[in-house]
């Protein structure tokens, strides 16, 4: 059986649900099958709900993220790299963003990103229609978001927009919440709750599996990282990735090195890894596996103006690693820099670190605000 009960069930045996959440009754009460397409992707797999009914309503009801749109909507052929850019998000993983967000009765809510509206729908019916705003930078996926929910029997404000910049004439609100992920906080968003609170799923290109739990007070956010979420990027400032074959250029041009770091040490730590992503900007990874069993590896390292890239090798029971860099940028030697400086402050947690929000930029900090590690200029609104 496949209905919302179902899926109440399956979230409570996996402890996403307490007993007593105040989210129990969204989850029973509104139909996530109203919130979908009859085709969309989970796991990798194309769910088509003509041709396999059943298995569509358990994907429907079950803990999954749902592709709903790659490539914005555009059909770039069979050949090009299939980028997400909209889906309903893993149930579980709402729960928590949700929980982190700590809503009341009464609060306010200015959510960027309405996808199917499916968290929308929890949001109204836990707060009420008039107390929630949701915005998409898409005009289809905002309006097709609108039908979902009146289709559910809700009607909050649906707007098309840059969600960035928020909505100043629904200013002031009790809580921002992203659905998206964001290498920078808007500072409108800081603005227009000013004595609220701000959930975004947070990073850049080597690693943005956190979200960003900031209190405002006083003009500025404040707050610290948790959870492991991976959400699509902000399509203002989109992230890397893609083929290889669209990124690596001038193969034979690369200046060959050696380094004594093992490259699997940086991006299979999740500490260091969020480290090193806050001092190298503009640059996502991809580990290649050789497939005749020598469990030998190569690190990819590619900037998103596709003009630098580096190779690392990893060889089992080797203390040294032959390296590859091209391009203005030698990748390599900044990511095992960043790598060297987390050594330096002792191999942080991600749990030390923090970040404040202010009207020129944010600055993450380790343990205690005035310990700046990074500071990053603002950019965006």
């Amino acid at each position: 059986m496949s209905t919302p009960e179902r899926l109440l069930q399956i979230l409570t045996n996996k402890g996403s649900l307490a007993p007593g959440s105040p989210w129990a009754a969204a989850v029973a009460q509104v139909p996530r099958e109203l919130f979908l397409p009859d085709g969309f992707e989970a796991g990798g797999r194309v769910v088509d709900r003509a041709t396999h009914p059943e298995r569509w309503a358990r994907a429907v009801y079950g803990d999954l993220a749902l592709v709903t749109q790659v490539n914005e909507g555009r059909d770039l052929g069979e050949d090009a790299y299939q980028r997400p850019t909209s889906s309903s998000s893993m149930p579980s993983i709402m729960l928590q963003m949700l929980g982190l967000l700590d809503v009341r009765p009464g609060h306010t809510v200015f959510e960027a990103g309405a996808g199917t509206g499916y968290n929308v729908a929890w949001l109204c019916h836990r707060l009420g229609d008039r107390h929630v705003t949701t915005m998409d930078v898409d005009p289809g996926i905002a309006k097709q978001a609108e039908a979902n929910l009146a289709c559910a029997g809700f009607g909050p404000r649906v707007l098309c927009g840059d969600a960035e910049d928020g909505r100043p004439d629904g200013a002031p609100y009790d809580r921002v919440l992203a659905t998206y992920t964001v290498p920078e906080i808007p500072y409108a968003w800081v603005e227009q709750a000013p004595a609220g609170r701000i959930v975004a799923p947070w990073g850049g290109g080597l690693f943005h599996y956190s979200f960003a739990v900031l209190d405002v007070a006083d003009g500025r956010a404040r707050g610290r990282f948790t959870g492991n979420p991976a959400f699509m990027h902000t399509r203002s400032r989109p992230a890397g990735g893609g083929l290889l074959r669209d990124f690596l250029h001038h193969e034979d041009a690369g200046t060959p090195g050696r380094t004594t770091l093992c490259p699997l040490d940086v991006v299979h730590d999740q500490h260091a890894l969020f480290y090193v992503d806050l001092a190298v900007p503009q640059v996502w990874h991809y580990v290649g596996r050789a497939q005749d069993g020598s469990d030998e590896a190569t690190l990819w390292l590619f900037s998103y103006d596709k003009g630098s890239w580096a190779t690392a090798e990893y060889v089992p029971g080797r203390a040294s690693y032959e390296v590859e860099q091209y391009g203005p940028r030698c990748l390599w030697d900044e990511v095992e820099a960043a790598y060297r400086q987390w050594e330096r402050y002792g191999r942080p947690g991600r749990e030390r670190a923090g970040m404040t929000v202010h009207p020129g930029g944010q600055d993450l900090w380790l343990d205690e605000p005035g310990n700046a590690i990074a500071v990053v200029p603002r950019t965006g609104p």
